[in-house]
C-alpha cells in the first residue's frame, strides 16, 4: 500500500458530477457535487453542454478536497466513472465540442438505426458488439453529428476531430487537454459504442466505416485499471495518476464485489441497470439482454457481464415533480404512495425513449392505463414506484432465462434504494431477497477500487470483497397469487405501449 491515504473519485452523471474521497476502507470523507442543465430542443432529444460539464468536475473536485481538507499530494490516485453511451465530437486544436453531447436517453438516431439494421434488422452487428442496433448507443450518435453539423464530416476525415463518452473527454482535458491530453477510453465504455469487437477488444473498423466514423476519432482502448496519465488541471490535481476508468453500471458491479459468476447487482438512478457476472467468456442474450465487459485489471483477462438496460426509473419521479408538479421533492413520492394500499389499479409505463431490455422498442411511448375515477395522486405516485420493480423484474427474469441461474439475492444501489415501499415491492414482485450495503455510493467505489488496485493502495478485489457489508435486506412478503396477478396486468400495459410512433409521430 502506498503511504497516501485516500483515492478520489469523480463519478459524472446523468443530471449532475460528483467526486468523492474515499479512504483505505471503502468509506466516505468528503464529497462535492453540481447538477447540470437538461437540454431538450424537440421531443425525443436530450442534451447536455460538455464544457459545462467539464467546468462542473473542476468545481466539484475543489469542493470535496476543500471539505476534507486535503490537496493532490493526499490522493494515491484518481478514478472516473460516467454516464455511458452519453456521446461528444470535439476538435483536438480547440478543445471545444463541435455539438453539445447527446445523451444515452436520446432518441433522434431512430431513423439512422433503421438504415443502418437494412434486411439484417436490429441484430445486425450483435454477434460481435453484443448489442443491438438502437438510439442508445453511441455510434449511430457521432454519425448523426458528422451528418448534421455544418463541416463536421470534411473535419472528422482530415482528422481535426476526436470523439468520445464522457471518461475519454473529461481525461483529456484533465491531462492536458489540446496541450498533449490523452485521448483513451477503457473496454467497459467502448463495449457501449457499437464499435468494439468483444472478442478482440478492438475497434471494428468495418462497423466504423458503415457508420461513416473515421478510425482517427477514436480513443485508445485501455483497460480498466492502469495509469492512463496524471492529472495537470490548473494545479488541482498535478501529478495525480489517474489510473481508472470504468462505465458507471460496471464501476457499481465492482463496488458491489459482483466478482463470481452469477452474481448480480441492480443499481436505481435516472434508469436502472442490472448486470450479471458470466465471466471470462461473452455470453449472448436470447431474450433481449446486452453482452458487455464488465471490467478489465490491467493484464488480466477480461471479465463478461450481462446487462439489461431500463431507460426510466428515478427520472419518472423526476418528471413527477418537474413537469407535473404532483410532488415537490423526489423523497415525497414515497409518502404520498404510502398512503394508499395499492395502485388503484393503475398502472403506469414510462416508455419516454422507447422501451429497452428486453423489449427494444423504439416505437414505443409513455402510458397511463387502468384509470378509473377512483385513482388519486397516490395511486399515481404509486404507480410511478411499482413500474420500477415491474421493469426490474422483467429483466431479472430474461437474465435468469439466459444464465439458466436462479438468482436467491440481488444486490441494489443507487439513490431510490432509500425508500423502503420500492425496495419491499421490489422483493415482493422478485421473489428474492433484495440486499443493500453500508456503503451505498458503489458507482463511485469502484472506479476508485479500480484506480486503487491499480497504483497498489489496494491489493486487489479480495480488498473489495473485505470491505463490503450488508447495511439492510429485505425479502418477499406478497402472496404468489397476487404477485402474478400484478405482473400479469403490468405486462398488458405494456402492449399499450407499442407502435406509437410512425411517420406522423415522434
Amino acid at each position: 500500500m502506498t503511504e497516501k491515504q485516500y483515492v478520489l473519485s469523480i463519478d459524472q452523471g446523468t443530471t449532475s458530477s460528483r467526486a468523492i474521497v474515499f479512504d483505505h476502507g471503502g468509506r466516505v470523507v468528503a464529497v462535492g457535487q453540481k447538477e447540470h442543465e437538461q437540454i431538450f430542443p424537440r421531443a425525443g432529444w436530450v442534451e447536455h453542454d460538455p464544457m459545462e460539464v467539464w467546468r462542473n468536475v473542476r468545481a466539484v473536485v475543489a469542493e470535496a478536497l476543500s471539505a476534507a481538507e486535503l490537496n493532490h499530494r493526499d490522493l494515491a490516485a484518481v478514478g472516473i466513472t460516467n454516464q455511458r453511451e452519453t456521446t461528444v465530437v470535439w476538435d483536438r486544436t480547440t478543445g471545444e465540442p463541435v455539438h453539445n453531447a447527446i445523451v444515452w436517453q436520446d432518441t433522434r438516431t431512430a431513423r439512422i438505426v433503421e438504415e443502418l439494421g437494412g434486411e439484417a434488422g436490429q441484430d445486425r452487428y450483435k454477434d460481435r458488439v453484443g448489442l443491438p442496433l438502437a438510439t442508445y448507443f453511441c455510434g449511430p450518435k457521432v454519425k448523426w453529428i458528422l451528418d448534421n453539423v455544418d463541416g463536421a464530416r470534411a473535419r472528422a476525415e482530415a482528422g481535426e476531430l476526436l470523439m468520445g463518452t464522457m471518461d475519454s473527454w473529461l481525461l483529456w482535458h484533465m491531462t492536458g487537454g489540446v496541450d498533449g491530453g490523452v485521448h483513451v477510453t477503457d473496454v467497459t465504455n467502448a463495449s457501449r459504442t457499437m464499435l468494439m469487437d468483444l472478442q478482440t477488444l478492438a475497434w471494428a473498423e468495418d462497423i466504423a466505416a458503415d457508420m461513416g466514423i473515421p478510425t482517427s476519432m477514436l480513443p485508445e482502448i485501455r483497460s480498466s485499471a492502469e495509469v492512463y496519465g496524471h492529472g495537470r488541471s490548473r494545479g488541482m490535481l498535478d501529478g495525480v495518476p489517474i489510473a481508472g476508468i470504468l462505465g458507471d453500471q460496471q464501476a457499481a458491479t465492482f463496488g458491489q464485489a459482483c466478482f463470481d459468476v452469477g452474481m448480480a447487482k441492480n443499481t436505481y438512478g435516472t434508469g436502472n441497470f442490472m448486470l450479471m457476472n458470466t465471466g471470462t467468456e461473452p455470453v449472448l442474450s436470447n431474450n433481449g439482454l446486452l453482452t458487455t465487459v464488465c471490467y478489465r485489471i490491467g493484464d488480466a483477462p477480461p471479465v463478461y457481464a450481462l446487462e439489461g438496460s431500463i431507460a426510466v426509473t428515478g427520472s419518472l419521479v423526476q418528471w413527477l415533480r418537474d413537469n407535473l408538479g404532483i410532488i415537490r421533492s423526489a423523497e415525497e413520492v414515497e409518502q404520498l404512495a404510502a398512503g394508499v394500499e395499492d395502485n388503484g389499479g393503475a398502472y403506469f409505463v414510462p416508455a419516454f425513449s422507447g422501451l429497452f431490455a428486453p423489449y427494444w422498442r423504439s416505437d414505443a411511448r409513455g402510458v397511463l392505463v387502468g384509470l378509473t375515477r377512483y385513482v388519486n395522486r397516490g395511486h399515481i405516485a404509486r404507480a410511478v414506484l411499482e413500474a420500477t420493480a415491474y421493469q426490474t423484474r422483467e429483466v431479472l427474469e430474461a437474465m435468469e432465462a439466459d444464465s439458466a441461474t436462479k438468482l436467491a439475492e440481488l444486490r441494489v444501489d443507487g439513490g431510490m434504494t432509500a425508500n423502503e415501499t420500492l425496495m419491499q415491492f421490489q422483493a415482493d414482485q422478485l421473489g428474492a431477497d433484495v440486499v443493500r450495503p453500508v456503503v451505498a455510493e458503489t458507482t463511485a467505489l469502484g472506479a476508485a477500487y479500480a484506480a486503487g488496485i491499480a497504483v497498489g493502495f489496494w491489493e486487489g478485489e479480495a480488498d473489495v470483497v473485505a470491505n463490503w457489508s450488508e447495511g439492510r435486506r429485505w425479502r418477499p412478503q406478497m402472496a404468489s397469487a397476487e404477485r402474478e396477478r400484478l405482473f400479469r396486468n403490468w405486462k398488458k400495459a405494456v402492449t399499450r405501449s407499442f407502435d406509437w410512433v410512425d411517420d406522423d409521430v415522434s
